[in-house]
C-alpha cells in the first residue's frame, strides 16, 4: 500500500512542474499570453514607412505591420500627453479619472488610487509587470508606476523638455528607478537604447512567466536626441534618426521574443500618445531646436493639442502570430481605450464594478472575425467636447467657453466625411443636415454625462 501511495505521489509531483500548476503548457500559454505595448511620444501619423513616409526607414515596424494588422483610423483619447496615457492604461476617457491636463515636474497631481490600470488587473493573474520610459501620470503622493500595478520602473516621470530653459522649474530632470530619482543630468542621447536594454533584460528574466511590458519612449518629443550610432543615418535629418532609433528598439524587442521562444505567445502593440507638433515652439527654437524637428501628420489636418485628426489619429500596429492574421490593413475605427478592455478580457480579469469603461474588446475584430466594436468617438480637449466621429462622419464644433453646452448653442459647426476627405477640408454640414442634428444630439447627451461625472468626483473625498 505504501509503495502504491509513493508511486501516486511521484506521478502527481511530476504533473505539477514549477510554474505549470498541473496545467498543460499550451493551455497555460493560451490563457496567459504576454503583452508588450510600445508607445512613442508625439509621433506623427505620417512618420513611419508603413504609413507613407518616403524618407524615414522603419523596416522593423513595417515588418510588424506586415505580420499583423495596421489600423488607419486609430485614435487616442486626447491629443495631449498625460490624458492620453491615463486613458490607455485605464480604458476610460480622461474626464472620468479627473486627469485632463498635462502634468509638470512641480505638479502634486497624478493618477488616482481609484483607477484600475492594466498592470493592476494583470497582477491578479500572476503577471510580472514593468514600465521603462516616460510615465507622465504623476511622481508625488503615491502616483508613480509602482503604486499602480508595476513591479519595476525605470525612466523619466514626465516629458523630456520639462527643465530649463524650456520649463521654469527648480526640479532637475532625472531618471528614476522605482520610487527614487537616481541620475541627473540625463544623457538623452542614449535614453531609447537604455530603455530597450531594460526591456530586453526584463523579457529574458521572465521568459518562464507571463509578463506585461510597457515601453513608452520619451522620443520623438522635443528636444529630439539620439546616440552617435544612429545620428546622421536618416535622410530625414535628426528627427528621422530618432524615429529610426525607435524602429531599431522595436526590432530588438521582437528579436528577443523570438530568441526566447515567446514570439507565438506574445501580443505586441505599437502606437503613439498623440500626433506631432505643428512645428517647434518658439521657446524650443530659441534654445537650439529646429522648427522641422516636429513630426509629420501625413495627409491629416492639425497637430497635437488640436481637435483635428492630426492630433488624435495615430499609428496603430497589432501583432500576435497565430491569433491576428498577417497582412491586414483596416480603416475601421478603434482607440487606445480598446486596448485596455481587450487585454482584460483575454485574461479574464474581474474589473471593479464601480468604474465606467469606454473601451471595447477588439480581439474578434483584430482576428478578422468581425467589424470594429467602436461605433463612435468623442474629441475632448481641455475639458471640453470638440467633436464626434461616427462612421465616416466627423462633426466639429467651437467650444471655447463653458464646459457645458446646449444642443441649440453649438457654434462654428463643420461636418467632414473622413473617408472622402481625411484632411478635413470640405464642409458637408449644409448637404447633410440630418447627420448634423444626429451628431449634435449625441454630443449634448455625452456632455451631460461629463457634467455628472465631474460633479460626482467633486463631491467625493
Amino acid at each position: 500500500m505504501k509503495i502504491q501511495f509513493l508511486i501516486l505521489a511521484l506521478l502527481y509531483m511530476a504533473s505539477c512542474k514549477p510554474g505549470m500548476k498541473g496545467i498543460d503548457k499550451d493551455e497555460k500559454d493560451a490563457n496567459t499570453p504576454n503583452f508588450v505595448i510600445l508607445f512613442a511620444d508625439d509621433l506623427g501619423y505620417g512618420d513611419l514607412g508603413c504609413y507613407g513616409n518616403p524618407i524615414i526607414r522603419t523596416p522593423n515596424l513595417d515588418q510588424m505591420a506586415d505580420e499583423g494588422i495596421r489600423l488607419t483610423s486609430f485614435y487616442v483619447a486626447e491629443s495631449i500627453c498625460s490624458p492620453s496615457r491615463v486613458a490607455l492604461l485605464t480604458g476610460r476617457y480622461p474626464f472620468r479619472s479627473g486627469l485632463e491636463f498635462v502634468l509638470g515636474p512641480d505638479s502634486d497631481a497624478g493618477i488616482r488610487d481609484s483607477e484600475y490600470t492594466i498592470a493592476e488587473g494583470l497582477k491578479t493573474k500572476g503577471y510580472a509587470t514593468a514600465i521603462f520610459g516616460k510615465w507622465h501620470l504623476g511622481h508625488k503622493n503615491n502616483t508613480l508606476p509602482t503604486y499602480h500595478g508595476f513591479d519595476e520602473y525605470f525612466g523619466i516621470p514626465y516629458s523630456n523638455d520639462m527643465m530649463p530653459p524650456w520649463v521654469q522649474t527648480e526640479t532637475p530632470l532625472s531618471l528614476w528607478e522605482n520610487t527614487e530619482p537616481v541620475e541627473h543630468p540625463v544623457d538623452q542621447d542614449y535614453l531609447t537604447q537604455r530603455y530597450t536594454q531594460r526591456a530586453v533584460e526584463f523579457i529574458r528574466r521572465n521568459k518562464d512567466n507571463p509578463f506585461f511590458l510597457y515601453l513608452p519612449y520619451n522620443m520623438p518629443h522635443m528636444p529630439v536626441n539620439t546616440s552617435e550610432e544612429f545620428r546622421g543615418r536618416s535622410r530625414g535629418g535628426l528627427y528621422g534618426d530618432v524615429i529610426e532609433t525607435i524602429d531599431w528598439s522595436v526590432g530588438e524587442v521582437l528579436k528577443t521574443l523570438k530568441e526566447e521562444g515567446l514570439d507565438e505567445n506574445t501580443f505586441v502593440i505599437f502606437s503613439s500618445d498623440n500626433g506631432p507638433w505643428a512645428d517647434a515652439p518658439p521657446r524650443m527654437v530659441a534654445a537650439g531646436n529646429e522648427r522641422y524637428h516636429a513630426g509629420n501628420a501625413g495627409l491629416l489636418r492639425g497637430s497635437k493639442a488640436t481637435k483635428f485628426d492630426g492630433g488624435f489619429r495615430v499609428p496603430g500596429i497589432f501583432r500576435f502570430p497565430g491569433r491576428i492574421p498577417a497582412g491586414q490593413v483596416s480603416a475601421e475605427m478603434a482607440t487606445t481605450m480598446d486596448i485596455y478592455m481587450t487585454l482584460m478580457n483575454m485574461t479574464e480579469v474581474d474589473l471593479p464594478g464601480d468604474l465606467k469603461y469606454d473601451g471595447n474588446d477588439m480581439m474578434p475584430f483584430l482576428e478578422g472575425k468581425s467589424g470594429s466594436p467602436t461605433g463612435e468617438f468623442y474629441f475632448i480637449l481641455a475639458q471640453r467636447i470638440q467633436g464626434i466621429r461616427k462612421g465616416p462622419w466627423k462633426l466639429v464644433i467651437k467650444n471655447e467657453g463653458s464646459v457645458r453646452i446646449e444642443h441649440s448653442d453649438f457654434e462654428d459647426i463643420k461636418l467632414y466625411n473622413l473617408d472622402l476627405d481625411p484632411g478635413e477640408r470640405y464642409d458637408f454640414s449644409e448637404k447633410k443636415p440630418e447627420i448634423v442634428e444626429e451628431l449634435k444630439q449625441q454630443i449634448a447627451e455625452f456632455d451631460l454625462q461629463m457634467l455628472s461625472e465631474s460633479l460626482k468626483r467633486q463631491s467625493s473625498p
